[in-house]
């Protein structure tokens, strides 16, 4: 109210002066310096992206939740399972200790992502903005898949160490790096969906997994077969559907998140 009344005083305080009109052959300063829309669109995909590093940096509240949930789940397993690194069986069962891993401590992330954003009532700030709802969703995106990209950085070394095993290998690599943006492509979408409800916490888990049961699924073998030293003939289908899933999904979360987040 203090600042809307001393607006009007000071357009009543001042005269109006005549402001040239722009012409054909001379176009305004504003037109001239209206921005591109793709330069508008990823100054917001950082902004929001910016905006959740920053935060979390502050509360640390997302990254501690999900580091020690994977870390608990790494030791229970490694006081559970006695393996022998030289076995067969050692590679499948670390492929899926690994996307175990991976795959709840992403929904709890996930989950407390788009929740945070609910409780304090910046995803209203955010959905009220002069931007395009995609840049909100490929905002979040990003924003999920750094802090799971965190998460698997730690996983991956102390995975290493309790079980004698060497998990940096190319290949590998990829295929998480693969499976964490098919998983958080469609977990975003679901999240922002489930945040709506009262229930979101269960929610989310129950409308997430039945979904990405094709991309764990791929993952799991296509691990696998690096672990395994497999040939490329054994490991490129699963590799191609992990491709196809990532493009597929993003087109259809793209599509439709402006109306998943409708209210």
């Amino acid at each position: 109210m203090i600042c809307w009344y001393s607006i009007e005083l000071r357009l009543k305080d001042e005269p109006l002066k005549a402001r040239p009109i722009a012409t054909i052959d001379q176009p305004s300063a504003a037109v001239k310096m209206k921005p591109s829309v793709k330069g508008s669109l990823a100054r917001a995909i950082w902004a929001i992206v910016w905006k959740d590093l920053a935060a979390e940096l502050r509360s640390r509240e997302l990254l501690s939740a999900m580091l020690v949930f994977a870390l608990l789940v790494i030791l229970i397993f490694n006081f559970a399972l006695e393996l022998d690194a030289r076995t067969r069986a050692s590679a499948t069962v670390t492929a899926g200790v690994l996307w175990a891993t991976f795959t709840f401590a992403g929904t709890l992330g996930l989950n407390r992502s788009m929740a945070m954003e609910k409780d304090r009532g910046c995803l209203d700030g955010l959905l009220l903005a002069p931007v395009d709802r995609s840049a909100i969703y490929f905002g979040k995106v990003i924003g999920n898949l750094v802090f799971m990209a965190i998460v698997e950085a730690v996983v991956l070394p102390v995975y290493s160490v309790l079980y004698n095993v060497n998990l940096f290998k190319p290949g590998l690599l990829l295929v998480i790096l693969l499976g964490s943006i098919g998983y958080v492509v469609v977990g975003t979408l679901l999240a922002a969906m489930a945040v709506q409800t009262r229930t979101r916490d269960v929610l989310l888990p129950i409308l997430l997994f039945p979904v990405v049961i094709p991309i764990i699924i791929a993952a799991v073998k296509a691990s696998t077969g690096f672990l395994q030293a497999a040939g490329w003939d054994e490991i490129m289908p699963w590799l191609n559907l992990l491709m196809a899933y990532d493009v597929i999904f993003t087109a259809i979360a793209f599509m439709v998140f402006d109306f998943v987040v409708e209210e």
